[in-house]
């Protein structure tokens, strides 16, 4: 990409292939470490100034959702996309292996628990789409079944953001070589162990059966009310950088403003 834009990443279901989008594309970055890192810290400064106002203000309501292959990236996006932000009014939540008692509701029962309250910003890590994605993959659903469920994700998330939920999705579009080389990393160092699962490996074999997936879902579920951006993650750097642009575009776009003092308190005084 010869110009840097955030556009170049939103999805355009009409016109949208998983191959227009490159997973080592580094076009967020300077070239310069330091500048990098300098530009991320204003970046998540200002969307920690931006979500104080959302929390004070208590009216909108932010949603990330951060979905990718084992290792793309996810807990390491909200450890440095938030590193600046106080935790009050944040609330992360993460979608493993459905309980007995959430498989014996409908698939989005325990999600619609999840999203944010006013004033609230909610990242998913990993989100109501792996039930449209491991599901899928594995043939534990048909396409008749995966084709009703894109329709009823597109209307839970319009009705999410005709109530009044700024919905940003991103996807963390990772090569198989990187994953490769982070999975041997996790074995390799000791700190890294705690996040290896071998159950990782048998997800790696169906790979482009992800691939295809993950297309057909950025497909059918970018909306304009609930757009999906495909952000190449084999650099950290350049993933850290455009997700903390898109969320800060998506917190600038709202009307925040800080509550205005009531009437009342112009004659209180505090005494000794």
């Amino acid at each position: 990409m010869d110009k840097f834009s955030l556009g170049d990443y939103r999805v355009n279901p009409k016109k949208f292939s998983l191959k227009q989008i490159k997973a080592d594309d580094k076009s967020a970055r300077s070239g310069d470490k330091a500048e990098d890192a300098a530009i991320l810290m204003q970046l998540t400064e200002a969307i920690n100034e931006r979500q104080d106002i959302l929390h004070a203000q208590a009216e909108h309501k932010v949603l990330l959702i951060l979905q990718g292959m084992d290792t793309s990236g996810k807990d390491g996006t909200v450890k440095q996309v938030f590193s600046a932000c106080d935790p009050l009014g944040i609330r992360l939540a993460s979608f493993k292996a459905p309980s007995e008692d959430e498989l014996a509701h409908d698939y989005l029962w325990r999600v619609h628990a999840q999203v944010p309250r006013k004033g609230e910003l909610v990242i998913f890590n990993r989100s109501h789409y792996e039930d449209v994605l491991i599901v899928k993959v594995h043939d534990w659903i048909d396409e008749a079944e995966a084709e009703r469920r894109y329709q009823q994700i597109n209307d839970f998330e319009r009705m999410l953001s005709e109530s009044g939920t700024t919905i940003i999705k991103c996807f963390l579009h990772i090569s198989k070589q990187e994953q490769q080389e982070r999975l041997q990393e996790r074995l390799d160092e000791p700190a890294k162990h705690w996040k290896f699962n071998p159950k990782d490996l048998d997800e790696r074999a169906l790979w482009d059966k992800y691939m295809q997936a993950y297309e057909r879902v950025l497909q059918e579920t970018s909306t304009d009310y609930a757009p999906w951006y495909v952000i190449p993650a084999d650099s950290k750097t350049n993933r850290n950088l455009l997700i903390s642009r898109i969320l800060l575009q998506a917190l600038e776009s709202l009307p925040l403003a800080y509550p205005e003092k009531p009437k009342a308190w112009n004659k209180l005084v505090i005494k000794d």
